[in-house]
């Protein structure tokens, strides 16, 4: 609180009002503290070191279990640093991601069609299940991969 003598009214009264004013944060303390939100959050967002015990070539077997979606496949993908990337060419994009523990989502999709993915890895193989949405409608199914 600060007190301020009251100009006209009576002489020698205090007029009680909380203070408003802010202390000047020092320049060095505030690019201190933006300097540590930034690296947390950049730490938190980054790949973990842990997940790139996965990273490497594997190939991956996607079979369909219901719908009108092709009955098998199989095709390449590359992890690095946690991160699942589309060992092919073509129209396709392909996201995922690998935690430290072998957790393992990915989205692929060419043009309308798409499929969703989860499941999870080992050191060596790995196994899931996914559903997506193709040109005949929906599927779904399973799919196993192997390192290498």
């Amino acid at each position: 609180m600060v007190e301020v003598e009251k100009g006209n009214n009576e002489p020698g009264a205090l007029d009680r009002r909380p203070q408003t004013r802010v202390p000047m944060i020092n320049y060095s303390i505030r690019a201190a503290t933006l300097a540590m939100v930034f690296a947390a959050v950049m730490s938190s967002a980054a790949p973990s070191v842990q997940a790139a015990s996965f990273d490497g070539p594997w190939s991956v077997l996607v079979v369909t279990r219901s719908g009108p979606c092709d009955q098998a496949y199989r095709y390449g993908v590359t992890i690095a640093r946690g991160v699942v990337y589309y060992a092919g060419g073509g129209p396709v994009s392909l996201t995922g991601r690998v935690s430290p523990s072998g957790a393992v989502t990915v989205r692929v999709s060419s043009g309308p069609q798409y499929a969703v993915g989860s499941g999870h890895l080992s050191r060596s193989s790995g196994r899931g299940s996914w559903r997506g949405q193709g040109a005949g409608g929906t599927c779904s199914g399973v799919w196993s991969a192997t390192r290498g």
